[in-house]
């Protein structure tokens, strides 16, 4: 798993939009900004809907003035259930949708999850981390079935140490 002070990984993802969808780099769109990704196993399902995202949405203004530059949200789910999440959550031109359909940056990131016997596939372990200019410079991930961590709540505490 990617650890404080290494880069994060460049992979081609899918970044939605209100005007569509993009091939993106992460590393790349992260360079020169404070960032901070929160990753999920899917959109649609009980705790990402009614609790990840949201806390995200509702502490995007805290975030940007604790000095943050970009919020994303990473999930192993096509662009189109991507977007069509972010538009039912009101996140859509406010958290950087990033929808790794197939896991290729999950797995660069080493937080894949097996999720087989939930019907659900390989996906994207729950957690969080902050990003300096492409440095990760905290991971915290959540033990499987927990939401402790990796709030936006529990990011700001973070961000104020």
């Amino acid at each position: 798993m990617i650890q404080k002070g290494q880069k994060i990984p460049s992979v081609t993802i899918k970044q939605v939009t209100g005007e569509g969808t993009a091939d993106v780099d992460p590393a790349a769109l992260f360079a020169g900004k404070k960032v901070v990704m929160f990753s999920l196993p899917g959109a649609f399902t009980p705790t990402c809907s009614q609790k990840h995202l949201p806390s995200y949405v509702q502490k995007l203004d805290e975030l940007k003035a604790a000095g943050v530059d970009l919020v994303a949200c990473l999930s192993v789910n096509d662009h189109w259930v991507m977007k069509s999440w972010a538009e039912q959550n009101d996140a859509l031109g406010k958290i950087t949708m990033l929808a790794d359909g197939s896991g290729a940056f999950t797995k660069a990131l080493g937080i894949d999850a097996d999720l087989s016997q939930y019907g659900l596939g390989v996906r994207a372990a729950r957690g969080v981390f902050t990003i300096d200019n492409g440095v990760v410079t905290s991971v915290d991930m959540e033990a499987p079935g927990k939401f402790e961590v990796s709030s936006a709540e529990a990011c700001l505490i973070g961000l104020k140490k």
